[in-house]
């Protein structure tokens, strides 16, 4: 019996997502000699519920957790050893027996204004159509730019932009992060800095879940392990559990790290724009929980349970 070592790397299908599978295989090839063999790291393609219903907004059939329930399952059910994802996409709280040991060091954050009519959000006309997703892209925009509108415009990348070059919608808005990955950086019309569109929480982070149980995988992940990454990111979900973000809150946070400190700023808004709650908080690096914990106490107590309600049931 061989004791040559195998990983099995579950991941969504979508090009991202494979881009993102295969750096992490780059990556714990690079790390660990005894992974270079060929067929060592193996790639699992599952379909996802978020990937298979594309005609409806996330928040009409059931949030988040649809992106990677199955990949979940097949974890727990050892279909396979790891899963790769955009961390974005990951509920706050995770599955027992599934545990968040490594995030990969964090790509650029910020979202990208992509058109053929106009080089910003601020030059298209009145009446313009924006597509998107993203409720926190959805409420932000309208709250800047209330003369533009906005049309839920789902799929991966490529069709995104498929449907923008066929004229369905003026203009849309993607991550900087998954274009780059993408190597597809060409398509971008200009990068909207976090002054003007907070990201969501963890924009721009890949993370690579295993079972807590699994001591072998804890160790390979160990080694590719962003700590300052995983720090922010941290922060910033600790805020998101606080409010209970879902696909149907608008929310936005972006911590950043100045010496020994964190600053974490946060947003929670009203889909249609009409109204929007920022915060900004500084604490000690080594304790993100608390200060995205006590970001979102502050944001959900100015808030009150009136304008929590209105944003989850829009």
């Amino acid at each position: 019996m061989s004791d040559q070592p195998k990983v099995i790397i579950g991941t969504r299908g979508s090009p991202l997502a494979m881009a993102q599978a295969y750096e992490t295989r780059e990556r714990l090839q690079a790390a660990h000699e005894e992974l270079r063999g060929e067929g060592v790291i193996e790639i699992e393609v599952i379909q996802t519920t978020g990937d298979m219903i594309l005609d409806r907004p996330l928040a009409e059939i059931g949030g988040k957790g649809l992106f990677t329930k199955e990949i979940d399952d097949a974890q727990l059910e050892n279909r396979i050893d790891i899963a790769v994802h955009s961390m974005k996409d990951v509920p706050t709280w995770l599955p027992t027996g599934i545990c968040l040991p490594c995030i990969l060091p964090r790509e650029d954050v910020r979202d990208v204004f992509i058109s053929n009519k106009a080089k910003t959000l601020a030059e298209l006309p009145a009446g313009s159509v924006v597509g998107t997703a993203s409720l926190r892209r959805q409420s932000l925009i309208l709250a800047k730019y209330p003369h533009l509108k906005v049309e839920t415009f789902r799929g991966n990348v490529q069709s995104r932009l498929r449907k923008l070059n066929e004229g369905v919608v003026d203009a849309t808005l993607l991550a900087n992060a998954g274009l780059r990955r993408l190597k597809n950086e060409a398509a971008i019309t200009s990068v909207i800095e976090t002054d003007d569109l907070l990201p969501a929480v963890a924009q721009g982070a890949i993370g690579i879940t295993c079972r807590t149980d699994d001591k072998v995988m804890l160790n390979y992940l160990a080694a590719l392990n962003c700590e300052t990454s995983k720090t922010r990111i941290e922060a910033e979900r600790a805020l998101l559990r606080v409010l209970d973000g879902s696909c149907r809150t608008p929310i936005a946070a972006l911590c950043i790290v100045e010496g020994d400190e964190l600053v974490l700023e946060g947003i929670i808004a009203k889909p249609d724009g009409s109204e929007v709650l920022n915060v900004t908080m500084r604490g000690p690096i080594n304790d993100p929980d608390t200060l995205g914990t006590n970001a979102g106490q502050d944001l959900k107590e100015r808030a009150g349970p009136d304008f929590l309600a209105v944003a989850t049931q829009a």
